[in-house]
């Protein structure tokens, strides 16, 4: 009876461990196939290292200004008898816009006229007198002084006349009036803005430290949001002689063609000052940067160094970089890679060092340093 059971637990220990070696070998399959597992080549667009030209710029912020802009105002007291423009209207260089009052300075220059022409006879009646020494050369003076004060006195009243016909002072374009017909206007009350619009003035302060790469004369690219899809060009036509104390900003000018008046004075702009220098740069697409807080990186392609291989496989190495500016769908690298590589230029996010990969460039976005806003 003994001997029958020690043959049962021994069976049983056999079976327990013949199940177990087999589920040993079993996980350890599981476990070396864990470490090693099969990762099908991921499919990726490329681009190579570039060196490129990029010409030197200056971004700062402007204000869109008239050649010429005034705000027309009443000099003299008076009603307004005649408006003739009309809001927003385009004039000539001495229209007149509004004429005041005058009855009262043409009665008074009737009256000067009159004593004018008395003070003439009787200067004429004592030069033909003094002749005769019925006259003296004392009274001779009074009457000679007395015919141009009355000259000038019948001149002061034409002034007069003249400034109560209020004209433009140069071409351009009115904006809505702000007086009415019959309305007593006093001196300085404003009656219309006058603006000429074209060309048009972009003022723009930059940094000091730029003052000897700036002339005039040099090309500057402006864009504002009225205008989202078009950048207007200019050049500088002036420079502020003095350096802004507080701010160490000099003032730039520049002089923008504005043909059907898309911009107005007083407009926010964004000016590039286009900088005579140009520099030379490694350049790779925007795309290719996989950006972290603790470093930017990029994956570069590189062929199996294996001799068995007839088609050397492709992977990717992960290489931090050194960014510097941005241009257009690219950007330069300063530091950690060199002319000629080849950089994955789309999917980054989904590789990992040492994968491999398929190019595949098809189909793949074109990089321009300047792309439209149509391809962006």
């Amino acid at each position: 009876m003994k001997k029958k059971i020690f043959i049962t637990l021994l069976g049983l220990v056999v079976v327990v461990l013949i199940l177990g070696g087999i589920k040993g070998l079993q996980i350890s399959k599981l476990i070396t196939a864990g470490e090693q597992p099969y990762i099908a080549p991921e499919v990726v667009t490329s681009a190579p290292v570039e060196n490129m030209v990029w010409e030197s710029s200056l971004s700062a912020v402007g204000t869109f200004e008239s050649v010429e802009g005034v705000t027309i105002s009443a000099e003299l007291l008076g009603k307004v008898n005649k408006i003739l423009f009309k809001s927003g209207s385009s004039v000539e260089e001495g229209t007149t816009l509004i004429e005041q009052d005058t009855s009262t300075e043409e009665a008074q220059l009737r009256e000067a006229l009159a004593s004018v022409e008395l003070a003439r006879l009787n200067l004429k009646r004592s030069r033909s007198l003094l002749a005769s020494k019925a006259v003296s050369r004392s009274e001779l003076d009074t009457f000679e002084a007395q015919q141009k004060e009355a000259v000038a006195r019948a001149d002061n009243i034409r002034t007069v006349i003249a400034k109560k016909k209020i004209r433009a002072p140069f071409s351009g374009k009115v904006g809505i009036r702000q007086v009415d017909l019959g309305q007593d206007l006093r001196a300085g009350d404003a009656i219309v803005t006058l603006q000429t619009l074209d060309p048009i003035y972009v003022n723009v302060s930059v940094p000091q430290q730029y003052y000897n790469q700036l002339s005039n004369g040099m090309k500057v690219l402006i864009s504002t949001d009225a205008l989202p899809d078009e950048t207007l060009t200019g050049t500088i036509t002036s420079m502020n002689p003095v350096v802004d104390n507080v701010s160490r900003n000099i003032q730039l000018q520049a002089t923008v063609e504005n043909n059907n008046e898309k911009v107005l004075p007083g407009m926010f702009a964004t000016v590039k000052l286009v900088l005579p220098n140009e520099k030379k740069v490694n350049a790779i697409p925007a795309t290719s940067v996989l950006y972290a807080p603790y470093g930017d990186s990029v994956f570069s392609i590189e062929k199996s160094d294996s001799e068995t291989d007839e088609s050397p496989q492709l992977t990717v190495k992960q290489k931090f970089v050194r960014l510097g500016e941005s241009r257009g769908d690219y950007v330069a690298v300063l530091d950690g890679l060199k002319i000629g590589e080849e950089v994955v230029s789309s999917g980054v996010f989904k590789l990992r060092n040492g994968q491999a990969v398929i190019i595949k460039n098809e189909g793949a976005p074109e990089f321009k340093l300047q792309p439209e806003p149509e391809d962006s």
